[in-house]
């Protein structure tokens, strides 16, 4: 049986590794854009210096050979054929039996007024992305990041190691909101600032303004104010790079269609990292005939590490009335607990993160918990099934 795998990302790899744990002798091609594997969650620090592009891999050098895969980088796909069971790419046409698409996704730029047209704006989002930022940034002294997201602070953290001090603008009130409480986010910014950066927050980039020669000269925020610009970097988000079969949805088992699957960013479930490697494995079992569903429930789960201090957030972080946060602060570390009906729908741990095991744990299966000993349990207590089908702790 042939193998196809489109993308050679987290997911990609994670099927690949997968499919030749269980299948010895069938046969593994991976196609992808990119001529290098790389971490994307490293480029900040190839933007930084601190790796080359080598050192951004997070497999072996003699990954494709170890485990018998064939690998066609600089290699793009430009239509698949369901009904012949091909895809088409600028080198030929390639026949699968199985096909898994991993393509990831690309940089959302916003409709902003001027945005499309200058030169010298970048998304952070592939190598060439960070290549290009690095470059540019060399020679800029103005730069400017729209977003304060995980991407964004990575943009800005490989800037600052270049000895750069970029403004960084979004609309949210805290940085990395999307990951972390107001609380946990306030040790990152302050991190931040004392290494130069400056944030723009609750304010909105409304314009870009070009010089003569199409490169961004400013950017206009929605109070009228003007920030000298000429590198601008968007992290305000990604979009599914599924365009070679839109408007498909993967199933539970991550079918997008008759021997064809999909996984990580390009599937729409998710964006982080661990889910993508999820993902591929589950995907990859069910190609080689093994089904297996998808659970979503930990799709947000996010890590965070800068100058030091490691984060940690799994589930639901935004409280509903009615539910109860539980929180515990120590030197060099805070912890909240989400609780909904006594069972806990997100966590955030900061500092010591030694538990996340057991809290993805409780949260994947719903495990209805004491409260008032919250931090008190552990693995080593019990707990039962009841006839509801809900877990609860025993007495």
């Amino acid at each position: 049986m042939k193998h196809v795998i489109i993308g050679a990302g987290a997911a990609g790899i994670s099927a690949a590794q997968t499919i030749r744990k269980h299948r010895l002798d069938d046969e593994i091609l991976m196609i992808s854009t990119d001529d290098a594997v790389y971490s994307r969650c490293m480029l900040h620090k190839f933007i930084g210096g601190s790796r080359n592009v080598s050192a951004l891999s997070f497999v072996p050098p003699t990954f494709f050979e170890d485990n018998k895969i064939s690998w066609q980088g600089g290699t793009t796909v430009t239509k698949i054929d369901t009904a012949n069971k091909c895809v088409i790419t600028n080198h030929g046409t390639e026949a699968y039996d199985q096909l898994l698409i991993a393509t990831g996704a690309k940089s959302f730029f916003p409709p902003i007024d001027g945005l499309d047209a200058a030169s010298c704006v970048y998304g952070l989002r592939n190598l060439s992305d960070a290549k290009a930022i690095r470059e540019q940034a060399s020679q800029a002294t103005n730069i400017v990041i729209i977003g304060a997201g995980l991407v964004g602070l990575d943009a800005a953290y490989g800037l600052v190691e270049m000895g750069k001090k970029p403004t960084v603008v979004d609309t949210a009130q805290s940085v990395l909101s999307a990951n972390l409480d107001q609380r946990a986010a306030a040790s990152y910014q302050t991190k931040f600032e004392a290494a130069g950066c400056t944030f723009r927050l609750g304010s909105k980039v409304t314009a870009v303004q070009r010089n003569p020669a199409g490169e961004v000269s400013a950017v206009i925020l929605d109070s009228e104010a003007s920030l000298p610009c000429d590198l601008l970097i968007v992290a305000a988000g990604v979009r599914p790079e599924n365009g070679l079969l839109p408007n498909v949805a993967a199933n539970e088992y991550l079918a997008a269609g008759k021997d064809v699957y999909i996984a990580g960013d390009a599937s729409s479930l998710s964006e982080s990292w661990p889910s993508a490697v999820e993902q591929g494995e589950v995907a990859a079992l069910n190609m080689c005939g093994i089904p297996t569903t998808y659970d979503e429930i930990l799709a947000q789960k996010n890590t965070v590490n800068f100058f030091g201090i490691t984060s940690l957030s799994v589930g639901q972080l935004n409280p509903q009335p009615g539910d109860t946060c539980e929180v515990r602060e120590a030197q060099n570390c805070y912890h909240k607990v989400i609780i909904r009906e006594d069972i806990p729908i997100g966590v955030i741990l900061q500092g010591d993160i030694s538990r996340s095991g057991f809290w993805q744990h409780l949260i994947k299966n719903k495990i209805r918990i004491d409260a008032k000993s919250i931090w008190k349990i552990s693995f080593a207590d019990s707990y039962s099934l009841k006839e509801n089908g809900e877990y609860e702790w025993a007495n």
